[in-house]
């Protein structure tokens, strides 16, 4: 994949999720596109092109340079940049994690979702676009969390309902 077709997959993956989010609180099929678009978002939209990225030579030592206080860039620069494989790994490691949670289903869906909105929680501080984007996407991360909530509530529900033994009925 050419490096520049990122900001699409990106891009594309987002709007998905956005619209998603939307329906899947009323649709078991909104609720799965929702997790696909955000397990592509992580697995391969970051995971892999983080891979791509450190295999290909990049560099992160300039990521923070955006960022919205002073202090976020001097301790990238100061912690990061120099241990960029090692840090950079972390981030490959987490979002391969998250995005595999996410697509798998139950409470592991919920579980990436959480770790995903923690992310996010902490990604505003490296620059307006970034904050920007967190803004936007926060609500479609709560709102695809509520869908596979209720329905896990919603099949529990059921389930003890279908559980409870019933009495024999009385004949005398």
């Amino acid at each position: 994949m050419d490096i520049g077709l990122w900001p699409i997959l990106w891009t594309m993956c987002g709007l998905v999720t956005i619209v998603a989010s939307l329906l899947a609180g009323r649709s078991v099929r909104w609720r799965q596109v929702g997790r696909a678009a955000t397990g592509v978002l992580f697995l391969i939209g970051g995971a892999l092109m983080h891979v791509v990225t450190l295999a290909t030579g990049g560099d992160y030592a300039g990521f923070a340079n955006p960022a919205l206080f002073p202090w976020v860039t001097d301790s990238w620069r100061a912690v990061v940049a120099p241990n960029q494989l090692f840090f950079i790994g972390l981030l490959i490691v987490f979002e391969a994690a998250v995005g595999l949670l996410v697509i798998s289903g139950g409470r592991r869906t919920q579980l990436g979702y959480l770790g995903i909105i923690a992310f996010y929680l902490a990604l505003w501080i490296f620059g307006p676009i970034e904050a920007v984007f967190v803004v936007v996407i926060h609500v479609p991360m709560y709102l695809l969390l509520r869908a596979e909530r209720l329905a896990e509530a919603s099949h529990h529900a059921s389930a003890g309902l279908e559980a409870k033994p019933r009495l024999p009925a009385h004949t005398g």
